[in-house]
């Protein structure tokens, strides 16, 4: 059982609530932020389709494989150090990302952003759980922290355009002073409860191995080594899962059809909207000459529309059951794949921008339902662990989805001709999931 060395105090909530908003805000933005910077990266610091594909992957390469980590460890040292740790960390690597001198520091810089992300996301959440004792005001508050997120997301490609436009750099520069106010405001909050909990170091240490190996083998083409190396990493991570003391992720949750149909669900869906938004970013400026600004513009319909229908879709899984909107979704999200890759070539941009639409209005009709259904089929002292698993597949499906999508695109010829095998080999498997989760009843455990 494990011993609580402090115990929770009140604080001031308001400041929790601020730092947690701030935190989630920052490292939600930077997952979209860069992506219309790209080609002027590119311009700047040299590099390939590839060297561009580690500056996204980079990110969301470690944020995904230590999200678990990032949680036993703010179990173990307190949720309020180990949110300064891991914003410090972020700082830095912002600032080193953004006086860059080549790519190569660039991607390393960005490997130390996810670094940080991952330690500032799951305890910007554990923030507003120890401030907020009443449940109504704790959800109040957890809606807020939400929202902030997904305001962020949705300002990423027009923010990010527009700085570029002036200088890319200033895409990184812009979070220094925000991790500052985060850090500030972080002191008027209180300490956070530890417990004395173990880390699954095998576990860990074979996950990173695992994405790494398996990410570098699709972006690299390498050959068979770096897949060999992936199958090996993670047999011995199922391995520490299965017999180790600690998991980090307990095999059970696995036998359950709903939750492995969720997480399959959540994998593409992430795959789907971080490879459209990776290559249409490159499409729409390389392809069509469009200015950094005008992309960013171009994408606001599909982003800022996830943002507003994420709440529709909770009142429709309420009125529905969450296996409908799940379905229609993953529907919308495949017709809007489709209806990208049926295009003329030469198709006004606002028509594409329209078509994308579809693919943000599905994700936000899929994800939050798939989330209940996930919730709704485990017991209720595994809801935090099912949550987090959750989430670590959905950006672990954006890590890889941008690595397949590039490297289809640089298996071929043509760009277009990559786009659109990737947009329908990814629209088949939606379609699949769509086919899986039509069947899907929850049952509590």
């Amino acid at each position: 059982m494990p011993l609580l060395l402090a115990p929770p105090q009140l604080g001031r909530p308001r400041a929790s609530l601020a730092v947690a908003m701030l935190g989630f805000a920052v490292v939600t933005l930077d997952t979209q932020v860069v992506n219309v910077a790209l080609p002027d990266i590119s311009r700047t610091l040299g590099g390939t389709l590839s060297g561009l594909q580690w500056v996204v992957t980079g990110y969301t390469l470690m944020f995904s494989a230590l999200l678990l980590f990032a949680g036993t460890l703010a179990d173990r040292i307190g949720a309020r150090r180990a949110y300064g740790i891991g914003m410090l960390i972020f700082v830095v690597a912002s600032a080193a990302c953004g006086l860059a001198p080549g790519l190569g520091w660039l991607v390393a810089a960005r490997v130390l952003q996810g670094i940080g992300a991952a330690l500032v996301t799951p305890t910007s959440l554990a923030l507003i759980r120890a401030a907020y004792h009443d449940s109504g005001a704790r959800a109040r508050a957890i809606a807020y922290w939400a929202m902030g997120g997904s305001i962020a997301a949705a300002a990423g490609p027009v923010l990010g355009g527009a700085l570029t436009q002036l200088d890319w750099r200033l895409i990184f520069f812009l979070n220094l002073p925000v991790g500052v106010v985060a850090v500030l405001v972080l002191r008027r909050t209180a300490d956070s409860p530890r417990t004395v909990v173990p880390f699954d170091w095998t576990g860990q240490a074979a996950a990173v191995l695992t994405l790494g190996a398996l990410t570098y083998g699709i972006i690299e083409r390498a050959g068979p080594v770096p897949f060999v190396v992936a199958v090996l990493a993670g047999a011995v991570f199922v391995t520490a899962q299965a017999r180790g003391r600690h998991p980090m992720v307990p095999l059970d949750l696995f036998r359950s059809r709903v939750v492995s149909v969720a997480l399959t669900v959540g994998f593409l869906n992430m795959a789907a909207f971080y490879g459209v938004v990776f290559l249409q970013s490159l499409y729409f400026q390389q392809l069509r000459g469009a200015s950094p600004f005008v992309t960013g513009l171009l994408f606001l319909p599909m982003t800022g529309l996830v943002a507003v229908l994420s709440p529709v879709s909770a009142r429709a899984a309420r009125r529905f059951g969450p296996a409908v909107p799940v379905v229609g979704g993953q529907v919308v999200m495949a017709a809007g794949l489709l209806g990208l890759v049926l295009l003329p070539a030469d198709v006004p941009l606002l028509l594409v921008a329209a078509v994308m639409v579809l693919v943000g209005v599905g994700g936000s009709f899929t994800v939050p339902p798939t989330t209940a259904l996930i919730l709704d089929s485990v017991p209720h002292d595994r809801a935090g662990t099912a949550s987090g698993v959750f989430n670590t597949f959905r950006q672990m499906g954006g890590s890889l989805g941008v690595a397949a999508f590039g490297a289809v695109v640089a298996g071929q010829t043509e760009f277009l001709n990559g786009l659109h095998i990737s947009l329908t080999v990814t629209a088949a498997l939606v379609l699949l999931t769509a086919v899986a989760s039509s069947a899907l009843r929850t049952r509590k455990a």
